[in-house]
């Protein structure tokens, strides 16, 4: 390919920011940002204007009926993913899609809040039939699929990747996370819009990375290595609080859970452990640990010790950003130092544009978002059925 890469957003919200900031920051392919979509007029107006977007809609078929447009980047709710990455890649557009790939969201018949009133048992053998289908999809396109993990392009995860490959070492054990103290979305305690809790919202990032790290591995090594079971422990806590006890935690999960825990035991008989929370307070807790047979490796994305401040107050600091999740600059704080690029925004976004500009594959791709998906709703199952599940 030796035109620009023209792009098309839908969304505008928190994901639309954090890969507009990446696909800014690409060098040595040429990008346009030519249409942007999204529901809400406060939201797509000033979207449009901030990032340089040609053209604002509010309806998705201008993105599916435009020639020029080469990729379609989806940054929606995980609701509307499958008929959005259906549609845009049977039109022929490559699709760059944030996680999780899919889920579980409801069917005529169900009775709402569908987080209680359906089996996860349900969930989950549905969610495969959903699987399949896109699989069909993506395998019979002759454009690419990109899954939008950025735990995977993290500088930190790309080094231990490299340290393994290179002493072709055996993971043992890995231990992942990622905790908040709740989210500001207003769907995100509705499974029928989020497909569940704090666990495929922020549970995905870590697990996506043992997944990837263990390919790594297995690769070095020569050999085949696959997921084995799955055991799932969640648990909805905030709702005990009262409003006082309450105050400091942003979760109101109506019906999805503010915890959870997953061990995955894989076919080389190492495990994995992966915690999401939204009970963390003090900033947002993300980490990858790797114990080896000949080293350890722990991989800090936030809070980091780039930088460490001390204010007294918050004087002149209304438009400086300190760190996600914090409720006040004062204190002691870590900072979040090139954002972007520690967390893997922008390696992540270089990778999809040249995939599409050389005809690369990415690191990130179908494969890595199925298997993520997979697994969250093996562990739903898993946690309602109290027993492994096994694949």
């Amino acid at each position: 390919m030796n035109k620009i890469i023209t792009i098309g957003m839908v969304g505008a919200g928190r994901a639309t920011e954090l890969h507009m900031q990446a696909l800014e920051r690409v060098s040595k392919i040429p990008l346009r940002f030519k249409t942007i979509v999204a529901r809400r007029e406060e939201q797509l107006i000033p979207a449009k204007n901030l990032y340089g977007f040609e053209y604002a809609s509010y309806d998705f078929n201008d993105l599916i009926n435009d020639p020029e447009i080469d990729v379609i980047d989806i940054c929606t709710p995980p609701y509307v993913h499958e008929d959005m990455i259906i549609q845009a890649m049977e039109a022929g557009k490559h699709v760059i899609c944030e996680k999780p790939l899919s889920g579980f969201f409801g069917r005529e018949e169900d009775v709402n809040p569908i987080g209680k009133t359906v089996s996860k048992v349900e969930m989950y053998d549905e969610l495969l039939k959903s699987l399949d289908k896109l699989k069909e999809v993506v395998d019979n396109s002759k454009q690419q699929f990109f899954y939008a993990e950025n735990f995977v392009y993290a500088p930190a995860v790309v080094k231990a990747a490299e340290v393994i490959k290179a002493k072709k070492s055996r993971i043992l054990y890995m231990k992942g996370e990622e905790s908040l103290k709740g989210s500001s979305s207003p769907v995100a305690g509705e499974w029928s819009k989020t497909g569940g809790g704090t666990f495929i919202r922020t549970g995905a990032h870590p697990l996506s990375a043992v997944l990837w790290l263990k390919q790594q591995e297995a690769e070095a090594r020569g050999m085949k290595i696959h997921v084995q079971s799955v055991l799932g422990d969640m648990g909805r806590v905030t709702p005990t609080l009262n409003d006082y006890e309450h105050r400091h935690i942003m979760a109101r999960p109506n019906d999805v859970e503010d915890m959870g825990t997953v061990i995955i035991t894989f076919s080389d008989g190492s495990k994995a452990v992966v915690i999401a929370t939204d009970v963390c307070l003090g900033g947002s807790k993300n980490y990858v640990e790797l114990y080896c047979n000949d080293a350890t490796i722990n991989c800090t994305i936030t809070l980091n010790d780039l930088m460490e401040t001390y204010f007294l107050d918050e004087d002149g600091l209304d438009n400086v950003y300190i760190s996600e999740m914090l409720p006040q600059k004062t204190g002691w704080n870590k900072p979040f130092i090139s954002d972007e690029i520690i967390r893997g925004y922008t390696d992540e976004m270089q990778d999809f544009m040249e995939c599409i500009y050389f005809g690369k594959k990415p690191k990130s791709d179908f494969k890595l978002a199925y298997d993520t998906i997979k697994v969250i709703y093996a562990a739903y199952k898993s946690a309602e059925i109290g027993a492994k599940v096994y694949f």
